[in-house]
């Protein structure tokens, strides 16, 4: 199922594993290629519904999850699912809360947490992780 998704493709990183995972921010169109066979929305309301299967997880702008432990059970869930799906995990903008799931795959992928969001934003974009709070529960994601 992961055919199709471009490495090279905006927003689509690479993990340690090889596993590929989209990033996206909702507010822009959906980019050309396949769409994706499962997704994590990353937002403080409800995600209008997706074409594809589809999860949701509380997360307001520039916050944190409103529940951790649902957090990693989604985040683990997608990590897992990229091994045979094309998973996508997207916020409003496509790079705070974007970002910090992307670099909490990667601790659970295998990059050590305090390396995690310098990861993410080489091989995904630039400005992810945006908030000094974001960045530490990357830091902290493994301890929990």
């Amino acid at each position: 199922m992961t055919e199709g998704w471009d490495p090279a493709g905006t927003g689509v990183i690479v993990l340690p594993s090889g596993r590929l995972v989209r990033g996206r921010g909702l507010r822009h169109p959906l980019p050309e290629g396949p769409d994706p066979t499962f997704a994590v929305h990353l937002l403080g309301r409800q995600p209008p519904p997706a074409a594809w299967e589809s999860r949701w997880l509380r997360w307001p702008d520039f916050r944190l999850p409103k529940d951790r432990a649902q957090a990693r059970t989604l985040l683990r869930e997608a990590l897992d699912r990229a091994a045979t799906d094309r998973v996508e995990l997207a916020c409003g903008g496509g790079k705070g809360r974007t970002g910090t799931g992307l670099a909490c795959l990667a601790v659970l992928d295998g990059v050590p947490a305090d390396e995690a969001v310098a990861y993410v934003r080489r091989h995904y974009h630039p400005g992810a992780v945006e908030t000094p709070w974001q960045r530490r529960y990357v830091q902290r994601f493994d301890q929990r």
